[in-house]
């Protein structure tokens, strides 16, 4: 029990980049992903068409690729070239992969809304703004409670993809310790730490769930 305390400081270490990289990720992804979809949706063919290029490409590569390309090949780049330190490379390719994924999950739920409601509100008198804020999205956040909640999770997982950038994240941390003592140990702690985040997550949006279940009444 003594070794466990020991490796705590620099598995805490390491979770706290982890949880760096998954808030900031969400809180950026969310309302591109919700952007994305209403792009989607338009009638615009030019931009309905560029943003289903962009959600194609990011869905089909993988996102180890992607950052690797950002942090490694981005610089080379004509006219661009861009180099972007560890931590700000991560954030972008995470918050361009995962705006991508959100992105078909808000617009499936804004599609599965009958399009009587819109009509309606339009009787109403109500701006399509004010159709999308008041009616049709907090129909759709209940809709897409559950992809969302599994988007989440598994971002918390993903975030050890960045060690390929040599940031020190929770799974970084821990390897660097089993490396050092020959022990499993720091990998059955990390495991730990990753499902506590996992169940704090879990609970939070069965909490989300009961409170939109008022739209089923």
């Amino acid at each position: 029990m003594n070794y466990v305390f020991d490796i705590l400081p620099p598995l805490l270490q390491g979770t706290g980049v982890t949880l760096r990289v998954f808030f900031i990720t969400l809180v950026l992804s969310v309302p591109l992903g919700l952007a994305l979809a209403l792009m989607r949706i338009s009638r615009f063919k030019l931009v309905s068409g560029l943003v289903n290029g962009y959600i194609w490409l990011m869905r089909g590569t993988p996102l180890m690729l992607q950052m690797l390309f950002i942090y490694f090949a981005l610089p080379f780049v004509p006219v661009i070239g861009i180099r972007l330190p560890d931590f700000p490379a991560a954030i972008v390719a995470f918050v361009l992969n995962y705006a991508a994924y959100f992105a078909e999950i808000f617009r499936a739920g804004i599609q599965s809304i009958d399009r009587g409601q819109y009509e309606g509100a339009r009787v109403l008198g109500l701006t399509y703004a004010q159709t999308m804020r008041r009616i049709v999205l907090p129909q759709v956040i209940k809709r897409i409670l559950p992809p969302i909640s599994n988007e989440t999770i598994t971002l918390v997982k993903d975030t050890s993809l960045i060690y390929v950038l040599a940031m020190n994240d929770l799974l970084r941390a821990a390897r660097g310790i089993v490396q050092r003592d020959f022990s499993t140990t720091p990998f059955v702690v990390a495991g730990a730490f990753y499902l506590i985040m996992t169940l704090v997550l879990t609970y939070g949006f069965q909490r989300l769930e009961k409170k939109y279940a008022v739209y089923d009444e």
